[in-house]
């Protein structure tokens, strides 16, 4: 004997057993009765043995297929169990979402996305961790989110990443700082000597800075403030703490209402990629793809 018997073939002969008619048997599955007589063919010469005396008042079992119909039903039963308990599994899986997000994509990218997801999705629950880039990573590597999105230049490792969108950081200053009125831009090697209002170590905006910086050659100095989000950076600029780079995303707004402005650079490169991310060698399902889809679709 080679392989494993068909399950239809299986369920075609407890039927068998139960109705006392092939024809019947083949009915109840919504089968033509020739192909019925195959499949029980097939069953036969695969296990190698007679299971059905056919005759003219109907089909009954054989001694045989009384002895592997009950252990089919019983294949059969745990089948059925397997495909209640994926299908539970599965439903879990459609009603809960965990993302885990970095802060910039978290506040000005992450809710457009997610009120989208769930407008097709009513029933989904999304849980959403706001964290900084490193942090995204040990989530997804722990198990606690099934999709991350993160700003740092380099895809950490163990992680499959997609671009989903693009992000420029500006230098910005108070306009009562010296900077605001300058009519040159500054050089990469001016901004590195500058103490800066920074975000904490870990966070994608200031491995991003730091990156550009050693890619233009310069050394970055002592940051003047560490502060642990976007919206407190932003804040102790325009308090007049001293300049920052921060997101576009972050101060758009501010820029275009005066509270800050934007201070060239030249000779660095400051717009970066912004990626989801998930674990290596696992397949995104569900709702995690879907919102991967939708942010895309935003880029």
């Amino acid at each position: 004997m080679s392989g494993l018997p068909d399950v239809e073939g299986l369920r075609l002969l407890v039927l068998v057993g139960e109705l006392g008619s092939l024809g019947k048997a083949a009915m109840e599955l919504g089968i033509a009765q020739p192909s019925a007589s195959k499949r029980v063919a097939s069953l036969e010469r695969r296990l190698g043995l007679a299971l059905i005396d056919r005759t003219r008042r109907g089909s009954s079992l054989t001694a045989d297929g009384q002895v592997v119909a009950a252990r089919a039903q019983r294949v059969l039963d745990e089948l059925a169990a397997l495909m209640t308990s994926v299908e539970a599994q599965r439903s879990k899986l459609r009603a809960t979402l965990r993302v885990a997000a970095s802060m910039t994509v978290a506040e000005y990218l992450a809710p457009p996305w997610i009120s989208e997801l769930c407008r097709a999705h009513p029933d989904l629950h999304v849980g959403l961790h706001v964290t900084n880039s490193e942090h995204v990573r040990e989530l997804l590597r722990g198990g606690e989110a099934e999709i991350g999105f993160i700003e740092s230049p380099h895809v950490p490792r163990g992680l499959t990443s997609k671009t989903v969108s693009t992000d420029r950081l500006v230098v910005v200053v108070a306009p009562a700082h010296p900077w605001a009125r300058r009519r040159r831009p500054l050089t990469a090697q001016e901004l590195a000597a500058t103490p800066l209002v920074v975000r904490e170590r870990g966070s994608g905006t200031r491995v991003a800075l730091e990156c550009a910086l050693r890619r233009a050659g310069a050394v970055e100095s002592r940051p003047l403030l560490e502060l642990g989000s976007a919206t407190a950076v932003r804040g102790a600029v325009i308090a007049g703490t001293g300049p920052a780079v921060i997101s576009e995303l972050a101060v758009r707004t501010d820029i275009a209402d005066g509270r800050l402005v934007p201070v060239g650079v030249e000779g660095m490169e400051l717009r970066r990629s912004l990626r989801a991310v998930w674990p290596a060698g696992r397949s995104l399902v569900g709702p995690a793809a879907d919102l991967l889809v939708v942010a895309a679709r935003h880029r």
